[in-house]
């Protein structure tokens, strides 16, 4: 028999992972998320994937789009991890961000910006699983992740 979900949620609490906003673009509709599922998964092809709420309406604009950004937030910007996973309605108004190469929107100051074309989706209990093959992405060399651990915010120091 499963664990129930408070244990789930108090054990997985307590692994420390780095903080995402996931970007997604169509013709009519541009919108971001912060999303705490989020992986490697292969190296050859350079794959990653990220998993979705079932009841979320970005899914729908990934799967129309066919693509989607990830965005790896530095330690700098705990604001927009809150920002992205509230429920306001426009969440890249007043954000600074670009356009990607693929039409996704993604945020000009984070850590780490992808681009990523979705490869498969699978069902995943209540989640969506989204595996996307990187086909393009900047990393800002000089800044360090925003940490979440435990339901707290925290920074990387690097054991001399």
């Amino acid at each position: 028999m499963p664990i129930d979900a408070a244990l789930f949620r108090q054990s997985l609490s307590r692994f420390a992972s780095g903080v995402t906003v996931v970007t997604m673009a169509t013709d009519q509709e541009r919108n971001g998320m912060t999303v705490s599922a989020f992986c490697s998964v292969s190296l050859n092809p350079p794959y990653i994937l990220i998993c979705l709420d079932h009841t979320s309406h970005n899914i729908q604009l990934i799967r129309t789009s066919g693509v989607f950004g990830v965005n790896i937030l530095a330690e700098d910007q705990a604001y927009l991890s809150a920002h992205f996973a509230s429920k306001h309605t426009d969440k890249l108004n007043n954000v600074s961000h670009y356009t990607g190469q693929l039409g996704v929107p993604l945020l000009n100051d984070a850590l780490v910006r992808m681009e990523c074309k979705v490869v498969h989706e699978y069902a995943g209990g209540d989640h969506v699983i989204f595996l996307g093959q990187i086909e393009s992405s900047t990393v800002e060399e000089e800044k360090r992740p925003l940490l979440y651990y435990s339901g707290q915010y925290g920074t990387f120091t690097p054991k001399v």
